[in-house]
């Protein structure tokens, strides 16, 4: 952490970070203030852990403190394990993710704040069968003055980066400084940051996006910027652009979703209030990027002088630190729309013609110069040319070096060759096609849904239920598949929060499903199950988890409102 060190010398008191609070009171910390607090957390933990370089869990709520927790770990020599604090009020559900990642680190030590040290103490302790965790609270320790550090190598590990557990069970993946570097110099490259940018972001700290993005490459650029709690987003998602618009933020961002979310939520005063002139730069990522949703973000804060020129989508992933392909800054965003049957029957990406069924895919950007991107059938492992879908591969100096005590995994994920011996690559498990040089998504090979020979993507079932249904909450549904009893063919179900009521409610909401998947798409359903608010799993960053909404459907686990499910067949005469 050279790099810290440096700007504290060089610009002691220079606004490195902002921190946001609910009530939009804000909290800010200098280079030098910042360098001074992680060498007091990196003395304390050295001492506590007697020089051995083992994970060090981060437990805190998002904000200064974090901060120096994890620039702690970076001066200490410690890898760091950023994770969220258990929710109090569902301990049920928050806590065995965080048990599991402290098992799969075999680390006891764990950073936090004082106010939540001792329920920290309590709760891991029996979330470890009895097992005593070392909890350090970092607020109320002592100025160390220079304080020890370990001189950083670029080969040293740095994170354990947790994947979001969207697709599968949270694996850590391992980054070192090198790897940390190298994004964020392709991020700085492509955002095309410059002396005068200014970042805002709510996004989770606890990993990619919000971590490298909008932590590291901001120290990385010497510019400052602005974060908030994801909470205070969910709950309020215009104070995002308010938060944007008060300090002049020039770089910000987040998934799909949250576009949907401020312009559903955003009054006409709202909007009269907000001035987005000074956004050069809003990227969107992390899940499928959606047209219909870029315009309708444009069409409702065009009048507070957001451009739409300045949407910039992107791909990343963990695996490979964050960014793998973006735009041109200011260049615009581009779609194209490709014929529907020929995408999901033949995996070809051709223009569809006038009337003829199709989607719209939003282009992800370019690779960097230093990354090589290749599209490689996922059963032959045959690299293919534009316009065939198959499953993205990844060579780039920002690629992980495996995942955590996962040797198998590791080297199947991160060691791929292709059928010529071209190689190795991180296999992303991401379905896309390149075009004209550009990287479309597909949707993720182990979401993929086939039907009567047809391939559907979750997201794509979703969407047309949440434009189309009455009653349905958005981006509170899974579609996903399970076998026939003869484990011959798939069958669609259909998982969707929805607002308690009454049967005649449920029933109109489970007709319009029905009705609109098997209309609009001409995929029948199998299933379909309305289950109350806030109950489909989800990732801490706000993405659902349907893996693990079809583990509870099929262990009778969901707090089911109201099911309708197709009447079984009679079995063929003997």
């Amino acid at each position: 952490m050279q790099l810290l060190h440096e700007r504290a010398i060089r610009s002691p008191d220079v606004v490195a970070y902002r921190f946001v609070a609910e009530d939009e009171s804000a909290d800010e910390i200098t280079y030098a203030e910042l360098d001074r607090r992680a060498r007091a957390v990196a003395a304390r933990l050295t001492a506590a852990t007697r020089g051995r370089p083992e994970p060090a869990l981060l437990l805190f709520a998002p904000g200064l403190d974090y901060l120096a927790g994890l620039f702690g770990c970076f001066y200490a020599g410690v890898p760091a394990v950023p994770a969220f604090p258990p929710d109090p009020t569902r301990l049920a559900r928050t806590m065995p993710r965080l048990a599991a990642i402290i098992e799969d680190t075999g680390s006891d030590t764990v950073l936090t704040t004082s106010d939540i040290a001792p329920l920290m103490t309590e709760w891991l302790t029996t979330a470890l069968g009895g097992r005593t965790p070392r909890v350090i609270a970092t607020d109320v320790i002592e100025d160390a003055g220079e304080g020890p550090t370990t001189t950083v190598r670029p080969d040293l590990l740095a994170l354990l980066q947790y994947t979001s557990g969207s697709t599968s069970l949270p694996r850590g993946v391992m980054l070192s400084h090198a790897q940390l570097m190298s994004n964020c110099v392709e991020i700085a490259r492509g955002f095309g940051m410059h002396e005068g940018s200014v970042g805002g972001l709510w996004l989770p700290p606890y990993h990619d996006m919000g971590l490298i993005g909008g932590i590291l490459t901001p120290l990385f650029s010497g510019i400052p910027v602005t974060l908030m709690s994801p909470v205070t987003f969910l709950r309020r998602p215009l104070s995002w652009l308010r938060m944007v618009s008060r300090y002049r933020a020039t770089i910000t961002g987040g998934p799909n979703f949250a576009f949907d979310l401020c312009v559903r939520r955003a009054t006409d005063a709202d909007v009269a209030e907000l001035d987005l002139s000074g956004v050069e730069l809003t990227f969107t990522g992390a899940e499928p990027v959606r047209a219909e949703t870029i315009a309708r973000f444009v069409e409702r804060f065009g009048p507070s002088g957001f451009r739409a020129e300045s949407f910039y989508p992107c791909y990343g992933l963990a695996e490979a630190t964050l960014f793998v392909t973006g735009g041109r800054p200011l260049g615009g965003w581009r779609s194209v729309s490709v014929a529907r049957d020929a995408l999901e029957l033949h995996g070809t990406a051709r223009p569809a013609e006038p009337e003829e069924p199709s989607r719209s895919l939003v282009s992800c950007g370019a690779p960097g110069p230093r990354t090589r991107l290749a599209i490689v059938d996922p059963a032959t492992l045959e690299p293919l040319g534009d316009g065939t879908v198959g499953e993205i591969w990844i060579d780039s100096p920002s690629v992980a070096d495996g995942y955590w005590r996962r040797p198998e995994e590791s080297a199947a994920t991160f060691g791929a060759t292709t059928a010529t011996g071209d190689g190795p690559y991180l296999r992303t498990g991401d379905l896309g096609f390149v075009q004209d040089g550009e990287l479309f998504m597909a949707g993720r090979m182990k979401d993929l849904i086939v039907v009567n020979g047809r391939n559907h993507h979750p997201v794509d079932i979703e969407r047309v239920c949440e434009s189309s249904v009455t009653g349905v909450r958005r981006n509170c549904g899974a579609a996903f598949a399970i076998e026939d009893d003869a484990g011959a063919a798939e069958r669609l179900v259909l998982v969707y929060e929805t607002d308690p009521g009454d049967e005649e409610q449920y029933q109109a909401v489970l007709d319009g499903i029905r009705r609109t998947v098997s209309i609009e798409l001409s995929v029948p359903p199998h299933t379909v199950v309305l289950v109350r608010p806030r109950t489909i799993p989800k990732t801490s960053s706000g993405k659902v988890q349907r893996w693990l909404a079809r583990r509870q459907f099929l262990a009778g686990e969901l707090e089911e409102l109201a099911r309708w499910q197709a009447p079984a067949r009679p079995a063929p005469a003997a």
